[in-house]
């Protein structure tokens, strides 16, 4: 058998190769992602454009230098136990360190690398990640603040609610000592009444939240069923006097369903802040009126809010309506704090609230409770 080649086939197996060697050095040349070839020696001896034009030195200043020279200070120690590892012919993937640009910039790069332990080569690609590390890094930095911002609010709540039992213990006993059968005047022993019972609730409240600040997680939450009328007369018992002195008319129904599975604390919180804003920003030409409605769509149960109260313009606040610190009148008891522990009470359980308003017409709360009622 003959196995010699002749001209004709010598040229076509050079043009092969020589069309397959411009495929693959055009591949090289345009590649966004950096490629090199380095050798044992810690020196680059290929590389592509995208080196040159991520770390702004010319192909022959990045040749005549050690690669280690262009690696970020505190990367040094890690980058070279890397390359020796790949020197003892292991493969080396996504491996991350960091560059120093000519122009000073520190840029990331993620490198998979594979020896030519016969050649002491090296083959390496390499991604640039610096948005990606920069975002996580951002990311990092702005789950420690929030951290340290919710430690600071609990350690807080806890000094505030902790400080605030005293006070409280003191009013209680002294509302105890008034004695009534020596009041001829019904308006005053309705007031000490009154004081009685808010004074009595507020001991309750602080009790109750103090209690939840220990325990520090939502998990624990206790979730039982609640008589919604029930837990509201103790919010309206509490706000007694505010109710009379506004003349407010609470309005409600209950006929849809009257108990739902949720957390005590929360509830009364939620009717607390919606019933008092109600009051807070009525309108001035005529009496509050709060109507508290349930309503059992298809299964999904719902709690309806409404007020005739000054109201606002839902298109101008958008989702700025439950943020922290958001305020939308002018009141010198406005914190931006109701709607904000509302949303939250309500999210943390698996519900949702939206909101419906108009200037002078009044505001409507919706409220959807997660499916957890028997």
């Amino acid at each position: 058998m003959d196995h010699q080649i002749n001209n004709s086939d010598f040229l076509t197996i050079a043009k092969d190769k020589y069309d397959e060697y411009l495929l693959l050095s055009n591949f090289y040349m345009i590649s966004g992602d950096l490629l090199c070839i380095a050798d044992f020696n810690g020196y680059f001896k290929r590389i592509n454009p995208a080196v040159v034009k991520l770390l702004g030195y010319t192909e022959e200043e990045l040749m005549a230098r050690p690669i280690n020279d262009f690696v970020y200070i505190d990367d040094k120690i890690k980058t070279n136990s890397s390359r020796e590892t790949v020197y003892d012919g292991v493969l080396l993937n996504n491996f991350e360190n960091r560059y120093v640009t000519k122009s000073g910039e520190i840029v990331w790069l993620a490198w998979t690398s594979m020896p030519f332990v016969e050649k002491k080569l090296v083959f390496g690609i390499a991604k640039d990640v610096t948005l990606r590390k920069r975002e996580e890094e951002e990311r990092n930095l702005l789950i420690a603040n929030l951290s340290k911002i919710n430690k600071d609010l609990q350690t807080f709540t806890q000094m505030t609610s902790h400080d605030m039992r005293s006070p409280v213990n003191n009013i209680v006993a002294i509302s105890k000592l008034l004695d009534n059968a020596k009041i001829e005047d019904p308006k005053t022993v309705e007031l000490i009444n009154i004081l009685n019972a808010t004074s009595d609730q507020l001991h309750h409240t602080i009790n109750n939240f103090v209690d939840v600040m220990i325990k520090n997680d939502k998990l624990s939450l206790q979730i039982e069923e609640l008589n919604l009328a029930e837990v509201l007369h103790t919010v309206t018992t509490s706000i007694a006097s505010l109710l009379l002195t506004a003349n407010a008319k609470l309005e409600t129904d209950f006929s849809a369903f009257n108990t739902i599975a949720f957390n005590r604390l929360y509830l009364e919180s939620i009717f607390l802040n919606l019933i008092t804003n109600a009051i807070k920003y009525a309108n001035p030409a005529k009496p509050p009126v709060i109507k508290i409605t349930a309503v059992c769509t298809n299964g999904l149960y719902q709690l309806i809010i409404s007020d005739n109260g000054l109201g606002f313009d839902v298109a101008k606040v958008k989702d700025k309506i439950f943020g922290m610190y958001q305020v939308f009148h002018e009141h010198e008891d406005s914190k931006g704090l109701g709607l904000h522990l509302v949303h939250g009470h309500i999210t943390s359980l698996g519900g949702k609230i939206e909101v419906d308003s108009r200037v002078n017409e009044g505001t409507t709360f919706t409220i959807s409770f997660k499916a957890l009622q028997s």
